[in-house]
C-alpha cells in the first residue's frame, strides 16, 4: 500500500475506486466499506481500477474545538495504516486537516479532490456520511448529481450486530467502561495499545511483579482504570501479561495515571523500546490496599485469573 502526506504527493489515478471518512478505530462497519472499495476495485481492474482511502490528521474534532479536551481516539494515525493495509487498500491518502480545509463547501471538495485530485470514478460511503463546509455534502446530494459530478456512489448501510448499529462513539463508551469484550466483538480484532516503556518507580519488582511503563500517545484512548489480561507484543514475540491502569491509590493520593504491565515469564531489559497490548478482559477495577502485602497477594490471584483467561 502506497501512503501519501497531503494532495500533492499524489497522481490522479487511471480509475480511482475512493472511500472517505476519519475512520477511527477501523471497526466492524468501517471494514464492511473497505471490502467493498477492495471488491469493486478487483470488479474494474480491466478499466486499471485502484482502491483509494482518503482520510484526515488530525482528526477534524482537534482542529475545529480545540478546547474540548475529552476526545480520544481508537488508533493512532499509524495504527490507521496499518489496519488499512490488512483489508487490501492500494493508496491511502492522508489530507492535513485545517480550519482553510474544513472551510472548503462540498461542492469544491468534490472538484478539488475528489475528481482533480484522485480521479474517482466510484465513491463509497458509509452510512450518514457528511462532507465539506457544515457537513452540507451527503449521499443524497452525490446520487442526485452523479452525471454532473462525473462518478457513482455507493453508501453502505449501518452495520448491525446483535441489532445495534457500530460505531466509533459506542467503542469508545464500551472502552471507557473497561468492557474491552464488547470493544472488540465491535471491532472483530482485538483493540491494543502501543507505547515506549519508560522508568517508572520500580515498586513492582520489590514484591514480585515488575512492570514495563508505557508512555502512550496522548489522544489514544485508554480503556477504565483496573487490571486486564492482555496479549504483549514485544521484539516479534508475543508473551502474556498483566495489565495495571491506575493512579496506584496504595501508594498515596493525586499521582499520575500510569499503564504498566507485568510480562510473564521475560526477564529481558525493554528500555527505550515500543511494546503493543492487546486487550483480552478487564479481571476487576481499581482498589486500594492497606498494604504492600495485601496488594501482592491480590496480584497473585490476578495472575492466576489472567492465566486462566488466555490459556481459554
Amino acid at each position: 500500500m502506497k501512503v501519501y502526506c497531503g494532495t500533492k504527493e499524489f497522481t490522479p489515478l487511471p480509475y480511482a475506486i475512493v472511500t472517505s471518512g476519519t475512520y477511527d478505530g477501523v471497526h466492524f462497519g468501517h471494514q464492511r466499506i473497505l471490502q467493498r472499495t477492495v471488491a469493486l476495485a478487483y470488479m474494474y481492474r480491466q478499466e486499471k481500477a485502484e482502491s483509494v482511502l482518503l482520510t484526515y490528521h488530525p482528526h477534524p474534532r482537534l482542529v475545529l474545538f480545540p478546547e474540548q479536551k475529552d476526545l480520544k481516539l481508537l488508533t493512532t494515525l499509524d495504527e490507521k495504516i496499518e489496519l488499512a493495509a490488512q483489508f487490501g487498500i492500494q493508496h491511502f491518502l492522508i489530507i492535513p486537516f485545517s480550519k482553510d480545509f474544513a472551510a472548503q463547501s462540498s461542492q469544491e471538495f468534490i472538484e478539488n479532490i475528489l475528481v482533480k485530485t484522485i480521479n474517482t470514478k466510484k465513491l463509497v460511503i458509509g452510512y450518514d456520511h457528511k462532507f465539506g463546509k457544515n457537513r452540507e455534502g451527503s449521499f443524497e446530494y452525490l446520487q442526485a448529481h452523479q452525471k454532473e459530478i462525473g462518478f457513482e456512489v455507493e453508501e453502505i448501510p449501518a452495520q448491525e450486530i446483535d441489532e445495534i448499529a457500530v460505531s466509533s462513539t459506542k467503542i469508545r463508551k464500551s472502552l471507557e467502561e473497561g468492557n474491552v469484550e464488547l470493544a472488540n466483538h465491535y471491532l472483530r480484532y482485538s483493540y491494543y495499545v502501543s507505547g515506549l516503556v519508560v522508568k517508572g518507580n520500580q515498586i513492582g519488582r520489590t514484591i514480585g511483579f515488575p512492570t514495563a511503563n508505557l508512555q502512550v500517545e496522548p489522544h489514544k484512548l485508554i480503556p477504565e482504570e483496573g487490571i486486564y489480561a492482555v496479549w504483549v507484543h514485544c521484539n516479534q514475540e508475543i508473551y502474556k501479561g498483566m495489565l495495571y491502569i491506575g493512579r496506584r491509590t496504595t501508594l498515596g493520593n493525586d499521582l499520575e495515571r500510569t499503564v504498566e504491565v507485568n510480562i510473564f515469564d521475560f526477564a529481558n531489559d525493554i528500555y527505550g523500546q515500543t511494546v503493543r497490548l492487546q486487550f483480552v478482559k478487564r479481571l476487576r477495577g481499581e482498589q486500594k490496599f492497606e498494604s504492600l502485602t495485601a496488594m501482592q497477594a491480590q496480584l497473585a490471584r490476578d495472575k492466576e485469573q489472567t492465566l486462566e483467561v488466555l490459556s481459554a
